[in-house]
C-alpha cells in the first residue's frame, strides 16, 4: 500500500502535461512536477467545468424534448403534465391487440445500460432496446443507447433527479401496466443495474402481483464501471476482504444519509456510496466517528466512464471539502477504502512513478 508522507492537504486543476489515462478514450490533465502530489488530486478529462454538456438525459435537455416532441405540443410543453396524452397511443396498441385472434398482454423488460459508457451495454440489452415498442427511460441512459430505439418507437422520459421527478414511481408503475396490458412490448431502461439502488425489484413485483411477464436484463452497475475505469480493484487480498454498496439518499430529502452503521466502517472493507453526493459530510463524519481511520483513501468521480468524468482523490478526511472546490455535480460515485490507493492514478503512485524515473535518469549519465 502506499501511504501518504505530507502533512498538508492541497487540491490542483490540471492542464498542463497530457497522459492516457487507462482508458484509451479519455486523457488525464497534470501538473508539470509530480513532486507537487500530496493527498489530494482531481483529474479532469477536460478543461471545461461541471456545467459541460452531459452524457445524461437532464429534464431540460434538447435531446428530450425532440425525442418525446410525439407526446405534447406547444401550447403545453411540459412534459410532466402531459400524462393523458398517451392515452392516444394506448388506444392505438388496444385497437391493434383486439383484431388479433389470439392476443395476449405484451412483456416488459428492465434494462440496465450501465454506468454511462454506451460500449459497456451488454448485447442483450442492446437487443431489448431495438425490439421495444415504448421505451420508459431514467436520466442516466446516454444518449447512444436511446438512438438503438427503432424509428417508430416510442420514448418517454421518467427521469428522476433532486427536487425533480418527471414522474411519480406509481405513475411509472401505471404506464408499465397500461401498455403491457394493451400488448405492447415496454423496455424500461435504469442507468447500472436496474435492481442495485434502481427501485427495479419495485417496479418488477407490481407488475408479478399484476399477472404481466417481465424479464430482468442487468447492467453493469457504477461500483463495478467506475472502478475498472480508475483500475481499483473493489476487493483485494491483503487489504479489502469485503465490498458493501450504501446508499447515500437521506430521509425525506435531508441532508443525513439514510443509514450508516459501525459495521460500514470496516477498515478491512471497501465502501461504495451511490448517490451520496448532498449527504457526504454528514457520511464522511459518521463513519469517522465509528471508527474508519481519517486517513483512509476515498475517491469521487462525477459522470464516471463518459467523456466528461471528473475525479476527486483525497483522503476521507479530506474529502468533503475537495468535493466541494472541485464542484462535482450529480452523479457522482464515491468509493472509500484502503483498495483506492492500488489505483494507478492516486496521488502516491505518481510520486512513486517519478522518483523511479528520476532515478533511472540518473543512473544513465
Amino acid at each position: 500500500m502506499h501511504t501518504s508522507t505530507s502533512s498538508s492537504s492541497s487540491s490542483y486543476y490540471y492542464h498542463h502535461h497530457t497522459i492516457t489515462s487507462i482508458s484509451s478514450r479519455r486523457n488525464l490533465h497534470f501538473p508539470s512536477s509530480p513532486s507537487l502530489f500530496r493527498r489530494t488530486i482531481t483529474l479532469s478529462s477536460s478543461s471545461s467545468s461541471s456545467s459541460s454538456s452531459s452524457p445524461f438525459t437532464e429534464f431540460n435537455s434538447k435531446e428530450r424534448r425532440e425525442r418525446d416532441s410525439w407526446l405534447y405540443d406547444d401550447a403545453n410543453n411540459d412534459i410532466s403534465l402531459r400524462l393523458p396524452d398517451l392515452k392516444n397511443l394506448l388506444r392505438l396498441l388496444q385497437l391493434k391487440k383486439s383484431g388479433g385472434s389470439h392476443s395476449r398482454p405484451g412483456r416488459v423488460s428492465l434494462v440496465g445500460t450501465g454506468p454511462g459508457d454506451p460500449d459497456l451495454l451488454t448485447v442483450k440489452a442492446a437487443k431489448a432496446v431495438a425490439g421495444a415498442d415504448l421505451v420508459l427511460y431514467d436520466r442516466l441512459v446516454s444518449h447512444e443507447v436511446l438512438s438503438l430505439a427503432r424509428d417508430d418507437a416510442r420514448l418517454l422520459y421518467v427521469g428522476k433527479t433532486a427536487g425533480y421527478h418527471s414522474r411519480t414511481q406509481d405513475e411509472i408503475h401505471r404506464l408499465l401496466l397500461a401498455f403491457a396490458e394493451a400488448g405492447a412490448n415496454v423496455v424500461r431502461l435504469k442507468g447500472g443495474d436496474p435492481l442495485v439502488f434502481g427501485r427495479g425489484g419495485e417496479e418488477m413485483d407490481f407488475l408479478r402481483q399484476q399477472g404481466i411477464e417481465i424479464k430482468v436484463i442487468p447492467g453493469i452497475t457504477s461500483a463495478s464501471g467506475i472502478a475498472a475505469e480508475l483500475g481499483i480493484p473493489l476487493t483485494h487480498r491483503g487489504v479489502a476482504n469485503s465490498v458493501r454498496f450504501l446508499t447515500g439518499h437521506s430521509r425525506n430529502g435531508g441532508t443525513d444519509p439514510l443509514y450508516v452503521s459501525e459495521h460500514a466502517a470496516d477498515p478491512d472493507s471497501t465502501l461504495v456510496i451511490y448517490m451520496g453526493l448532498s449527504t457526504l459530510p454528514a457520511l464522511a463524519q459518521k463513519l469517522m466517528n465509528h471508527g474508519l481511520p481519517s486517513g483512509t483513501p476515498a475517491v469521487a468521480v462525477e459522470r464516471g466512464t463518459t467523456p466528461q468524468q471528473r475525479t476527486v482523490f483525497s483522503e476521507i478526511k479530506d474529502l468533503v471539502n475537495e468535493v466541494k472546490l472541485a464542484d462535482l455535480v450529480s452523479p457522482t460515485l464515491i468509493i472509500i477504502g484502503k483498495v483506492v490507493a492500488l489505483s494507478p492514478l492516486w496521488p502516491q503512485s505518481f510520486e512513486r512513478t517519478s522518483m523511479q524515473s528520476e532515478t533511472c535518469s540518473f543512473a544513465n549519465k
